[in-house]
């Protein structure tokens, strides 16, 4: 016999499991603002060691810029040096040659965010990060919004979660560190993105991967931005290795 399908059921399942998911993340060890590369890689070491991750995606989708490839050709290259990154999320990839490993951008994304997930880390989509909670000079929270909020202009209030560390995995955009040198001048300095030169901004990316100030670790390309650093285009292996020494960097402080 079929199953007669309520929509109220329906409408209770979704809002009851989100809110109480929600709730449970108003208070995490790691808050990562970014679902990119370097922010997923961060997110599923950290909860493979049981450590509480909240992850904040703006847009709708995970991916940052992988899910295009190299100008809407969905490939990307990662430098040997991550192939171990890649075997961790059981991707699938082949030589190019000596050195060079081409991989499917949408598998990437896909493989990420599902073994993200699955070792523990929640991925709240549609959610920006648009200020810091500040207290004893560190940073103990993040301060969100519904991305919805920012993009029609409203004024509407956000809402904080209380976090031990933050990530910035914002991007070329480095919004986290731009907002916090916006507000407290002198606190930190963002030199700003350089040009493209892959193999300086690979090169850089792991040195530039730091704590930059108590509780707030720059990872992938926002740590380029904040050290003054090239951008490198579609090859990948930085900013994943870039997530995973983001991720050591954050259990040693917890």
């Amino acid at each position: 016999m079929r199953m007669k399908i309520d929509e109220i059921v329906i409408t209770k399942a979704i809002v009851e499991d989100f809110m109480n998911v929600f709730l449970d993340y108003t208070e995490v060890d790691v808050a990562i603002a970014g679902a990119g590369p370097s922010g997923m890689v961060a997110a599923y070491y950290l909860a493979k060691e049981g450590v509480k991750v909240a992850v904040f995606e703006r847009k709708l989708s995970v991916g940052g810029g992988m899910w295009g490839g190299g100008m809407m050709f969905p490939r990307i290259v990662i430098q040997d040096e991550a192939k171990q990154i890649l075997d961790d999320f059981e991707i699938n990839y082949w030589e190019y040659k000596d050195g060079y490993l081409l991989a499917n951008s949408i598998e990437v994304v896909g493989k990420m965010a599902s073994k993200a997930i699955k070792a523990g880390a929640e991925i709240f989509n549609l959610m920006s990060v648009e200020d810091v909670v500040i207290r004893e000079s560190s940073i103990n929270g993040v301060v969100i919004n519904w991305s919805s909020v920012e993009l029609a202009k409203l004024h509407v209030d956000p809402l904080c979660v209380r976090s031990k560390v933050i990530i910035d995995g914002t991007g070329h955009d480095a919004e986290i560190c731009r907002n916090i040198e916006r507000k407290i001048p002198g606190l930190i300095k963002v030199l700003g993105e350089k040009p493209m030169w892959a193999d300086v901004g690979e090169l850089s990316i792991l040195e530039n991967t730091k704590e930059i100030y108590p509780g707030l670790i720059a990872v992938g390309m926002a740590a380029n931005t904040v050290a003054g650093g090239p951008r490198m285009g579609p090859i990948f292996g930085g900013m994943m290795l870039s997530g995973e020494k983001a991720a050591k960097i954050a259990l040693a402080k917890l």
